[in-house]
């Protein structure tokens, strides 16, 4: 995760990453690769399941604390959902997925069933980040019992860690945009451990915990829950899932909310793209709230980059910042207009030769804390997005490409460039797609929640979704805003129509704009 520049949002207490399905079209095969199990997905899956799996009756307990989060309040309880391994083998073994819910609130006669929200990702944990939550999803929880779990191979459902805190400290100087022989051998010769790494530290649930694998978990989840249909709200990398279960399950669909959409159509060098441009966009936008000219903006964030390449700068605490770090802490606070001004006075310490406060930045999304330990969401996210990921780029490839990074962002445009080919790179296991399937003819209307100023899944993503889930079946909400997501960011339009959706199921006018 240190060394990685796929990047992540803090939202609530959790963190947020962008979705990243799909593969390139012009990248590498996986010959020579253990076949990958997330075939499982495609597999004949039986129509009908065990009794001991859909009969089973969940033990919910009063949440215990863990090493990175204290236990929520009594309002919470706790429960491992057993779901099978290999979806393809039902009756064979089984994990255990970790799950929390509240009840509704509104009494008898209110409850319309269970909401499951996944917070995005993939990686992301949702038994830590929905108590946090659900102060934003308040009006829900009259009427839903707000449910939210970890997938499998996050957190507490056999969370994945790849490597250890010291190897990560190790990995921070490793440079993320290659610029000598040495440096590209160290970048690629450090991607490569880090799936061995997995590989090692997973075992065979390495090749089990792709998205199409965690759709299938949640039809589970849903008939254990005791309910009829799904009614879901996806965030971010949460919006591929929600497209994937509809496609699986469109008959199953109740009432969907997908905010802050990915772009379904685009591969893995497509995503990059799209993020390169999402981040310039908001950092645009950033420059010109603080009175500055976008073009000249960048070009002088891009030369203190290239500054720092060659000469890392000093911190408070002892450690370098280096590029990588530097460009890591300047995403960050772009995920919310309201943390633009610590973004401003990171960029001027930087500039008057303190890396400390960009490199606070940078630690805080890569979940590393003051004694220098890590936390797990950047394990998850890579092998469950590596085995998502069907073709990959080589670095000859990857090298063809840069220029047209750069086109799009000189700030950001190397460093996604460049990740297209290390994130996946000599990975143990071979991945299931190019770019997800979520057609989904004949489900209920599904809302997409689109902003227009959202840095990590840019807002074209929200009508590629709706054309991509069928006609009449994909309705766009946009909101002219910024940061990464819409619902509970300020829009009393956003939330009046999407609440009205979830709890009286009043689909809005395809193409509704709030300003």
């Amino acid at each position: 995760m240190a060394r990685s520049v796929r990047w992540a949002a803090a939202v609530a207490a959790g963190l947020l990453v962008a979705g990243c399905g799909g593969g390139s079209s012009d990248g590498a095969g996986d010959k020579g690769r253990t076949p990958s199990a997330a075939a499982s997905s495609a597999a004949s899956v039986p129509a009908v399941l065990p009794a001991a799996l859909t009969s089973q009756k969940l033990d919910w307990r009063r949440c215990a604390a863990t090493s990175d989060t204290a236990a929520p309040g009594d309002e919470w309880r706790c429960a491992t959902l057993k779901v099978p391994l290999d979806w393809s083998r039902p009756d064979g073994r089984t994990i255990g997925l970790a799950l929390i819910r509240s009840k509704a609130t509104g009494g008898p006669g209110k409850r319309i069933g269970s909401l499951l929200f996944n917070f995005g990702g993939p990686g992301g944990s949702g038994v830590s980040t929905m108590p946090y939550y659900a102060g934003t999803a308040a009006a829900l929880r009259e009427r839903y019992d707000l449910v939210s779990w970890d997938p499998r191979g996050v957190g507490a459902s056999e969370g994945i860690r790849c490597r250890s805190d010291k190897d990560l400290r190790s990995a921070e100087s490793v440079d993320a945009t290659p610029d000598t022989p040495a440096e590209e051998t160290a970048y690629f010769q450090d991607a490569a451990d880090f799936g061995k790494g997995c590989r090692a530290a997973a075992g065979e649930l390495i090749a089990h915990v792709s998205t199409t694998d965690t759709a299938r978990d949640m039809d589970l989840m849903r008939q254990v829950l005791g309910d009829t249909e799904m009614h879901y709200f996806g965030i971010s990398y949460g919006t591929e899932l929600g497209g994937v279960y509809a496609h699986l399950f469109p008959k199953k669909v109740g009432r969907l909310v997908l905010d802050a959409v990915v772009d379904p159509a685009a591969d893995s060098v497509g995503h990059a793209k799209n993020q390169a441009e999402g981040f310039q966009r908001a950092l645009d936008d950033y420059l010109r709230s603080t009175g500055q000219d976008p073009e000249r903006g960048s070009r002088k964030i891009a030369a203190l980059l290239k500054k720092l390449d060659a000469e890392p700068l000093p911190t408070s605490s002892g450690r370098k910042l280096t590029q990588t770090l530097a460009v890591t802490g300047i995403v960050l606070p772009l995920y919310s207009q309201d943390s633009w001004p610590t973004l401003t006075g990171a960029l001027r310490a930087a500039e008057d030769g303190d890396g400390s406060e960009l490199l606070s930045l940078a630690d805080r999304y890569n979940e590393r804390d003051s004694s220098g330990h890590y936390g797990t969401t950047g394990h998850s996210q890579r092998v469950i997005s590596c085995l998502d990921d069907r073709q990959r780029p080589t670095p000859a490839q990857t090298k063809r490409l840069l220029p047209d990074f750069e086109r799009i962002s000189p700030v950001f445009g190397d460093f996604l460039g460049w990740d297209t080919a290390g994130w996946c790179h000599d990975w143990p296991v071979a991945g299931q797609y190019d770019t997800p399937q979520v057609s989904a003819p004949g489900a209920a209307p599904i809302l997409l929640v689109g902003n227009t100023g959202d840095p990590a899944t840019p807002y074209e993503g929200a009508r590629r979704m709706a054309d991509e889930l069928g006609k009449g079946v994909g309705v766009e909400l946009t909101w002219k805003g910024e940061g990464h997501g819409a619902y509970g960011s300020g829009s009393d339009c956003v939330d009046s129509t999407v609440d009205a959706y979830l709890l009286a199921g009043t689909v809005p006018e395809d193409g509704k704009v709030c300003s």
